[in-house]
């Protein structure tokens, strides 16, 4: 036990260093352009980093004009204002600080992979999480995805346990506790990033399927989303107030799922259209979502054929081995991500075969990367949000890993 604790400690300080030296490696990077530029990835940041100031200055949770005050969810706004209070918002220190966050997320992989599997899993998991450079790159960059991993990971976590009490058939008080924990923290996650709000009933269903000889399977469900509910509510009576209905997530879905589905759509991200149309000038923010929402589907009756071939589109984006971003298109940052994502497949699908006869650990290590797969095929498609669920998948490449490393000294 010891042992371990030195190996989980040496592989959380790697972690961390990498991150920092990419912290540093980007904002020297991004000071070196004519003009020095504050974000690599300046949309959706600069987005967040208004938020964060609105907040500090007491202007609430708005965003632009006209003010939305809706458009985002607030865990990542109000943990970046915190940062930005904690750093006197210098942009090194604060990206320090999200490569905390980073290093976290590889504490929880760990955590994950002994649950389903082993500690030796465990270790090896958080090891190729330490060390991955888009886990590393992404960790620095004022985006979400990072935090919302460490939510995401952690819910799983909960689910793990709850799946592993139903089995067991641990107490209706562990039950019910362990249920509403579970609810809580993929409420958490939701905080951050909306579209994890239907992996509660997902891992429901999984229960259902795999612990449905369980006395307590009924109390679990309601414990879940029990803790869902109660987590989001007061997020949807801000909204009741902010903007007359109490909106469980954002007024964004629907902009993002025209974004996907129009006649220009190819799969990437172009929101252009938003500005260009200026609808925010005569509607309100509801209005604007329902009206996109319904123009999306529209497309979608009108032009099924193309529809499809967009989902085959932004899959294809979604999993593409090297990155489809401007901004990592040089040829070393493509062969980085590349030469280190496809190994992790390949040794998941190892895994997998591996574990076949367990498939409630198979599937909550592999369930993310499809329901965001499935998630995006309808949205748009890009790295970016395929990494948070790359987290749970490297457990199985960790068991791929001790099957192919078992296979060699049995040849040897």
């Amino acid at each position: 036990m010891i042992r371990h604790k030195r190996w989980l400690l040496l592989i959380l300080l790697i972690a961390f260093a990498v991150r920092a030296v990419a912290a540093i490696t980007v904002q020297k990077r991004l000071e070196s352009t004519q003009p020095p530029q504050q974000f690599l990835i300046a949309g959706d940041a600069n987005g967040y980093w208004e938020l964060a100031e609105n907040l500090i200055a007491g202007k609430g949770f708005t965003v632009h004009e006209p003010p939305r005050l809706a458009m985002r969810m607030p865990g990542f706004p109000m943990f970046f204002s915190m940062l930005m209070l904690a750093t006197g918002k210098s942009m090194l220190a604060i990206r320090i600080g999200l490569a905390l966050v980073g290093t976290l997320v590889v504490v929880m992989v760990y955590m994950l992979g002994r649950r389903l599997f082993s500690e030796s899993i465990g270790l090896t998991a958080a090891a190729i999480c330490a060390v991955l450079p888009p886990m590393a790159g992404f960790s620095v960059l004022v985006l979400s995805e990072t935090l919302f991993a460490l939510g995401l990971v952690a819910s799983l976590l909960a689910l793990t346990h709850l799946g592993d009490l139903l089995h067991s058939d641990g107490s209706r008080r562990q039950v019910t506790l362990i249920g509403g924990l579970a609810g809580l923290l993929v409420s958490l996650a939701c905080y951050v990033r909306p579209s994890w709000l239907l992996a509660a009933p997902c891992f429901v269903l999984l229960v259902y399927l795999f612990r449905r000889g369980s006395s307590s399977v009924h109390l679990a469900a309601i414990a879940v989303f029990a803790g869902l509910f109660l987590s989001l509510l007061p997020w949807a009576i801000r909204n009741q107030f902010a903007v007359g209905r109490p909106v469980w997530t954002t007024l964004w879905v629907g902009p993002s799922l025209y974004d996907g589905l129009n006649d220009s759509a190819t799969g990437d991200s172009d929101m252009t259209f938003f500005e260009r149309d200026n609808l925010m000038a005569t509607l309100s923010e509801d209005e604007v979502d329902q009206h996109y929402r319904q123009k999306a589907w529209t497309f979608v009756r009108e032009n099924p054929g193309r529809s499809v071939e967009l989902a085959f589109a932004k899959v294809w984006r979604f999993w593409k081995p090297w990155p489809n971003a401007s901004q990592f298109d040089a040829w070393w940052m493509k062969a980085a991500v590349t030469l280190t994502f496809l190994p992790v497949v390949v040794l998941a699908a190892i895994g997998i075969w591996n574990q076949r006869q367990n498939p409630w650990a198979v599937l909550i290590a592999v369930s993310p990367i499809i329901y965001f797969t499935a998630i995006h095929a309808v949205f748009v498609g890009s790295l970016r949000y395929r990494l948070p669920a790359e987290y749970p998948l490297c457990v199985l490449s960790s068991v791929g890993l001790h099957t192919v490393w078992r296979w060699c000294r049995g040849n040897a």
